[in-house]
């Protein structure tokens, strides 16, 4: 199947990134009774609140819900994406899957807990997965150029990420990219290069290999295309 790219030009792009997203789970929900989504941290997190208040009655509560990356640091830390999202406040979904815990310690041990878990609770597989966009192009902590691009299991684990902390987590890229919907918010002027080379489908970014990437931006894309 020839992957697709959408780009959705917004001066609200956090809302519009909701829209496509809430839709989606929606979808997820209708179909088979539930959603398997990931999120990030960062700004990307700013989405969330605007997709509880978009989707149907009760259907958050359905929502198996991990993350695309995360920092190994416990939720208390303040650079932990589990705790970013604590700290919004929100109304918990039905099922949290972190890639790493609080009592998590040795790395491999993690991947090991998070895969089996994955496998039994989500079958193995998302149904939508939320990202943003750094400024070299990456997606979770899938660096371009990075070793990490190549691990085949569900989870990796990067230890030299090129942006502090250097400790992470990641999903893989087989995982993304088995991923049906993908939708990415790109915020701001200082991503505009990096966006320009994801809609050039540059080869090296992993967002290059996703089957389906919904772009949510208000930076001018104009003269880019994604043939």
């Amino acid at each position: 199947m020839t992957p697709t790219l959408e780009i959705v030009s917004s001066p609200r792009p956090v809302e519009a990134a909701a829209d496509r997203l809430a839709r989606a789970i929606a979808r997820a929900d209708a179909h088979r009774g539930g959603c398997r989504l990931a999120i990030p941290g960062g700004s990307a997190l700013a989405v969330l609140p605007y997709v509880l208040k978009d989707l149907p009655q009760g259907t958050w509560s359905r929502v198996q819900l991990t993350w695309v990356d995360e920092r190994c640091v416990p939720a208390s830390a303040s650079d932990s994406n589990r705790g970013a999202l604590l700290r919004l406040g929100l109304a918990p979904p039905g099922e949290m899957l972190p890639l790493w815990a609080d009592d998590d310690v040795d790395p491999a041990a993690a991947i090991e807990r998070f895969t089996r878990e994955f496998v039994r609770s989500f079958a193995g597989g998302l149904d939508v997965a939320l990202l943003g966009l750094g400024e070299d192009g990456h997606v979770a902590s899938l660096f371009p150029g990075h070793p990490a691009l190549q691990a085949a299991g569900a989870a990796v684990y990067v230890p030299d990420s090129p942006k502090p902390p250097a400790r992470r987590m990641s999903l893989s890229l087989p995982v993304l990219r088995a991923t049906p919907l993908a939708v990415m918010m790109a915020q701001g002027a200082g991503k505009q290069a990096a966006l320009r080379r994801v809609i050039r489908r540059e080869a090296g970014l992993p967002t290059t290999a996703l089957p389906h990437l919904v772009i949510a931006t208000d930076i001018d894309s104009e003269g880019e295309s994604d043939e």
